[in-house]
């Protein structure tokens, strides 16, 4: 189970790299929220009430809720629902993302790592490469906003891969998520309103 769900967050990657439609993305990365938490939970061994509550309140509340309710009101206030027109063409996107999963496997194996641990550190890998690759080869904020929030679902995934005896080291690889996705969404909602006051501001003259 837990491998079947490492590998459709896989292909929420390579679907987010493909794809041209900002609301694809919002929706996405909700239902990465959906699988982490699903993960979260079957790699806590010793549940307890309090750890079940802040796993679920990151996840499902902040992930799942929040960063995809915010996401698609950043699409509404901006009225931009696709890339940038000059992106890469699908076909070498689909490449480049081909390339990035070979190196996240290479990498991955010669770590020596446990076979249990394996397809996490491939996935994380894989997420922080298309987290960069969505930085560098889009223009618009909207998708760097995104490939930030990618790299960052990647640091909950290794630390997964390292903390399944250790849940409290869970718990830290989440309060570091919550701390980087407040501060991603700050940055950008703030970068958003300034660029809609200067937008205003050239329409009145």
């Amino acid at each position: 189970m837990i491998v079947l769900f490492v590998i459709v967050f896989a292909i929420t990657l390579i679907y987010l790299c493909m794809t041209e439609r900002f609301p694809i993305y919002a929706g996405l990365i909700g239902f990465q929220g959906v699988l982490l938490f699903a993960l979260s939970f079957l790699e806590l061994h010793a549940i307890t009430l309090p750890t079940l509550l802040f796993v679920a309140l990151e996840t499902l509340v902040f992930k799942v809720i929040v960063v995809p309710f915010l996401l698609f009101r950043i699409i509404s206030k901006t009225g931009e629902s696709r890339v940038h027109d000059k992106a890469l063409p699908g076909f070498y996107s689909l490449l480049f993302v081909t390339l990035g999963l070979l190196l996240s496997i290479v990498v991955s194996f010669s770590m020596n790592t446990s076979p249990a641990n394996l397809i996490y550190f491939i996935v994380a890998f894989f997420a922080v490469y298309t987290g960069m690759f969505m930085i560098i080869s889009h223009k618009k904020i909207f998708s760097h906003l995104v490939g930030f929030l990618v790299i960052e679902n990647a640091v909950l995934l290794l630390s997964l891969a390292i903390g399944s005896e250790m849940p409290m080291l869970i718990n830290i690889g989440i309060l570091l998520d919550i701390f980087v996705s407040v501060l991603i969404l700050g940055i950008f909602v703030m970068r958003l309103k300034q660029s809609t006051h200067e937008l205003t501001m050239l329409k009145d003259d």
